[in-house]
């Protein structure tokens, strides 16, 4: 109630969708770009695009059934987490390619089963149909990945610096790559409804990379990618609401106009 009774003083007309739709813009995009700002920093910026395809086939399962497609995708995301961790694991294999070979695999049963009037919302999302549920969701979630991050955030460098190293400092590498996955699932889940499975690797790594050009240390690049997170997925909801476009394009559009900004500005 708060938001609306400071728009309607000021005299601003704003419907419930898009308050509800700028509120979950707000913390997914910071959320985002947040846990983006590790994974550029990992070489790993190509596994939230990889993994946001993983989670289609839940995502078409909880359309066809009128559920929400957040439940869909976070339970396909989770199974394919614990999947990659075990093989991980057992193996040694590289995460990116486990991820790459779910992905195929997903996005192939994804199509598969997904009926065609909801494969579009499905892979490019639709935010103008959020709800309060949708809103809470991504404010409790998005504060738990900026809790989690921050308090490993030491030993998540750490292990990005040497997984040697980590290891001798008693860190159990195996247990913080899989929650660092399990986070990166969540905010994949959550980026769905934004901007769909097929571009929500640009609300993780675009922001990232512009707040890289900009900053010096690694306290205010993670600051500074979820501030253009945020800046991203409101200028592209605005955007797309006034020009009647869809708003996941618009999304990366500005994340993209950001980044070509930070050019301009790039910290020697």
């Amino acid at each position: 109630m708060a938001p609306r009774l400071i728009f309607t003083l000021m005299n601003i007309n704003i419907d419930t969708n898009l308050l509800l739709s700028l509120i979950v813009g707000v913390f997914v995009g910071s959320a985002s770009a947040y846990i983006g700002s590790i994974m550029v920093l990992k070489r790993l910026a190509l596994v939230g695009d990889a993994l946001s395809h993983v989670a289609l086939p839940g995502i078409g399962i909880a359309l066809t059934f009128n559920l929400n497609p957040f439940l869909g995708a976070f339970t396909a995301l989770a199974i394919a987490i614990v999947i990659i961790w075990q093989i991980q694991t057992r193996t040694g294999l590289p995460t990116e390619a486990l991820v790459g070979l779910l992905f195929t695999v997903s996005l192939a049963i994804g199509i598969l089963i997904t009926p065609e009037p909801e494969l579009l919302e499905a892979l490019f999302g639709d935010i103008s149909k959020v709800v309060a549920l949708d809103a809470v969701l991504a404010m409790i979630f998005s504060l738990v990945i900026f809790t989690v991050i921050y308090r490993l955030r030491n030993a998540l460098v750490l292990d990005l610096i040497s997984s040697d190293l980590a290891k001798s400092q008693r860190i159990n590498t195996a247990k913080l790559n899989l929650i660092f996955l399990a986070l990166v699932a969540i905010v994949v889940a959550l980026g769905v409804k934004v901007v769909g499975t097929l571009l929500m690797g640009s609300l993780v790594i675009i922001p990232a990379v512009a707040s890289k050009n900009l900053t010096r240390n690694l306290r205010s690049y993670g600051v500074v990618s979820a501030c253009f997170g945020a800046m991203s997925a409101v200028g592209g909801i605005i955007l797309a609401n006034g020009l009647q476009l869809p708003p996941g394009p618009m999304v990366v559009l500005v994340s993209a106009a950001l980044f070509i900004i930070s050019l301009f500005f790039r910290s020697r």
